[in-house]
C-alpha cells in the first residue's frame, strides 16, 4: 500500500490496446486527490492489456528520445490530462525496448 502523500516519480507500467468507444460510468474506481472533491472521472474506455511491465519504467529519462513530447522543459503538458494516447512507433519501440532493459 502507497501512503496517500506520497508523489511517486512519473512512469510507465505498461501498453495497452483501447477495445471500446468512451462511455460513461459514475461508479467510483478511484481515489481523487481531497481538491478535487467527490470526482468520480465518469469518461471511462476498456483496455487490453498488451504487456504489463515486471518493473515500472521511469519517464524521465526516456524524454529526450521520444519524439511526441515536444517541449522537453515542459513535458508534463503532452500528457496532463491525457494519460492514455496513441503514440508513434518509434516512441513504442524505445518504451517497449526499455522496459526490457534490466533495471533496479
Amino acid at each position: 500500500m502507497i501512503d496517500k502523500e506520497i508523489t511517486l516519480p512519473p512512469a510507465i507500467t505498461g501498453c495497452f490496446e483501447i477495445v471500446s468507444d468512451v462511455f460513461e460510468d459514475e461508479t467510483k474506481i478511484f481515489t481523487a486527490q481531497p481538491k478535487l472533491g467527490y470526482e468520480v472521472f465518469p469518461l471511462r474506455i476498456r483496455l487490453k492489456p498488451i504487456k504489463i511491465f515486471d518493473e515500472p519504467v521511469n519517464f524521465k529519462p526516456l524524454l529526450p528520445d521520444l519524439s511526441f513530447i515536444t517541449n522537453k522543459k515542459q513535458w508534463s503538458g503532452h500528457i496532463r490530462g491525457q494519460a492514455m494516447r496513441t503514440i508513434p512507433e518509434e516512441d513504442y519501440e524505445l518504451i517497449m525496448k526499455a522496459a526490457e532493459t534490466p533495471r533496479g
